[in-house]
This record gives C-alpha cells, structure tokens and sequence, in this order.
C-alpha cells in the first residue's frame, strides 16, 4: 500500500470544492453571531469567557492524545501565563504549562509569519517538560514513525510517515506551500481549504517525535485566524474529541490519496461544528455571569462555593448534578446541614429538584 506522500503528484492535492458551499454559508452566519455576541460582552465578561474557551480546548487537545489534566492545573497555568489572577494556587502537573503556553501563543501570534521556526517554538512550548522528546527540534534516527494499534505482535498500522531525513526538505515544501496559498478574508471558502489541507499536510509529514496532533490543530486555528483577520474563538479540539474514531479514520482515509474531496467536507463540518460549539460557551459563561450577579446575595458561603463548584465543570454540567453527599464533601459540613442548604437553594429557585429518596439530585436552575 502507498500513502498519499508516496504518491508521484505529491503534495498536489485535488478536491471538488462544490461539496461544502451550505457549510460556508452556515458558517458566516455562525462566526458573524460569534462575533456580535463577544463585540457585546463586558470587558470583565469577555476575559472570562476566553478563559473558559481556551481551558476546554487546552483539556480536550490533550484528552485526544490521552493525556488528562485537571481544570484547576489548566485554569492556573492559563492565569500565569496571561498575567492575571492573584493567588493562582499549586500547578500538580508541570506539563500542563506547556499546553496553556501553546494555547496563548497561538492566540497571540496569529499575524506573526508562518515559519519552521514558528512551529518549532511552538513544539518547545509544548513539549519541554517532557523528558523522552526533543522539544523543538525534528525527529531524527532510522526508526520508522508508524501510527499503529493493537496488542503486540498484532499491531496494525494505519499510517507510515516520511523517513526522518526528508522530514526537514518536507517541511521546508510544506511552509513555502502555505504562504504560497493566498485568501482574501471574505472568501470564507478558500479559507476552510487552505484550513483542512494546512491540517492534513503537517500530519502526514508528522515532523516531530510527539506533540504532532496538537500543534497541527494549532496550525488549524492559526489559518483562520490569520485568514479572517481576526482571532477566532473556535473549539476544534473539543469537536475532533466528541468523536475521535471517525477523526481519525477520515485522516487515515485522506493519508492513502491525493484526491480529497471527503477530507475538505469532513474537516469544514468540523470547523463549522467548532463555531458552534465556541458559542455555546460565550453564551453560558454569560448566563453564569447573569445567574450569580441575580443569586448571589442570596446564597451563604457554603451555597456560593457549591455553586461555584458546578459552573467550574463548564458546559457538560456536573456530572450527575448536586447530590447532598457532594455538597458536604465540597464544603465539609454535616448531612443535615447539606440538606436544609440544599431545600433551601431549591426554595429560593438557585437549583431544581429532580429524583426523590437516595436519587435526589439538584440542577442549576438556568437555561
């Protein structure tokens, strides 16, 4: 079997680019709401919710490569990074550094030049705190890169990657290609070419011992970005991770030809999914907003701090709701405390009752 890179035509990659017009069209409505909605926000508001945004999307880029870091080490290192915050708090995993370092430099530097050197500082931002890697630089040596699963002795590759000395001659193409490929901001439809090609190139090249699948999806944001002229709120790696099996198998599929028609559509309902989903946390990091701003002044210390304990789980709620088990664990007071604190919320309509007996959970009573 030959890969798209073995291929005589490559990297000449051909498409009918006919497949995606409703999705272009569905995503200029959808970033133009984006924008309006973030245009409106207060300031204070405004970096609230581009917090939550980036600490989802720096979780989910590394649940994808089965790394799992806690909101509390990501908020942190986000904090650190972008200078705010007081008491910011102990930082467990020093890796998770390197994701929110990455995350602001890609947001950051969206107008800078798209270089190898960029990428590679990219890497190193990532990477540093990992001992087995070279941060920063290409991989080296004869053994092959494979993307394969499976016990061993069965294992199953589903990719070969370029030897490691052509790595360097590849990347150089893949950059000159890049800067080569212009779009004006309004032809949003050359952009999500530009955007799914971009993504699908650096990832069969896969320059770099680790860290490929990350800094391609950085790649990603950075070409809409710079395409639309604007930074973009846009959570790619939480919609690639929804439905990781059929990402890769897309990927796989796009990695055998040069003909990728399939590869464009996918990857655009991806982005156009990503709008939508960035959305969806503007809107409820302002009911949050709305929904303390109205309650607070009701709710004693130990109410405030569950509460807070369930807007930190973000838009995939708490799990399994309130439980009075929880909140006594939370707040480290007695069942009957956490019991009368709880009627209490649900009297005062701050949460809503669903189950009766043992199952008795309480929702956040907000849309």
């Amino acid at each position: 079997m030959k890969y798209n890179w073995q291929l005589p035509d490559w990297p000449n990659f051909n498409y009918d680019d006919s497949v995606i017009d409703g999705i272009v069209l569905s995503f200029a409505l959808e970033t133009g709401e984006m924008k309006g909605l973030l245009d409106a926000l207060p300031d204070a508001v405004r970096q609230e919710t581009i917090l939550e945004f980036m600490m989802a999307e720096a979780i989910k880029t590394s649940e994808i490569e089965g790394e799992f870091f806690s909101r509390q080490d990501i908020m942190s290192s986000l904090k650190k990074q972008l200078g705010i915050g007081g008491n910011l708090g102990h930082i467990k995993d020093r890796r998770s550094n390197g994701v929110a370092e990455l995350m602001v430099a890609v947001g950051t530097s969206y107008q800078r030049d798209f270089t190898e050197s960029l990428l590679k500082r990219w890497h190193k931002i990532l990477m540093k705190d990992y001992n087995h890697v070279s941060a920063g630089s290409y991989r080296k040596g004869e053994e092959p890169m494979q993307i394969v699963s499976g016990a061993v002795g069965r294992e199953v590759v589903h990719f070969l990657a370029p030897d490691s000395g052509q790595v360097s001659r590849e990347m150089k193409v893949f950059v000159k290609w890049y800067n080569e490929f212009r779009v004006n901001k309004d032809d949003i439809k050359r952009i999500f070419i530009k955007t799914a090609i971009a993504h699908l190139y650096f990832e069969t090249i896969h320059p770099f011992e680790d860290g490929n699948g990350r800094i391609g999806r950085a790649i990603a944001e950075k070409c809409l970005s710079e395409s639309l002229g604007r930074p973009v709120l846009i959570g790619l790696s939480s919609t690639i991770e929804k439905e990781r099996t059929k990402y890769y198998n897309a990927l796989k599929a796009a990695q055998r030809t040069l003909e990728i028609t399939e590869w464009i559509q996918y990857f655009s309902e991806v982005i156009l999914e990503s709008q939508k989903s960035a959305k969806r946390i503007v809107l409820f990091t302002l009911n949050k907003v709305k929904f303390l701003d109205k309650h607070k002044p009701e709710l004693n210390e130990r109410a405030f701090k569950a509460i807070l304990k369930m807007f930190d789980m973000g838009t995939t709620g708490f799990e399994g709701g309130m439980t009075a088990k929880k909140y006594l664990s939370i707040n480290k007071t007695s069942r009957a405390t956490a019991t009368r604190d709880l009627q209490d919320l649900v009297s005062k309509k701050v949460l809503i009752q669903e189950g009766e007996g043992r199952s008795v959970r309480y929702l956040l009573n907000i849309n």
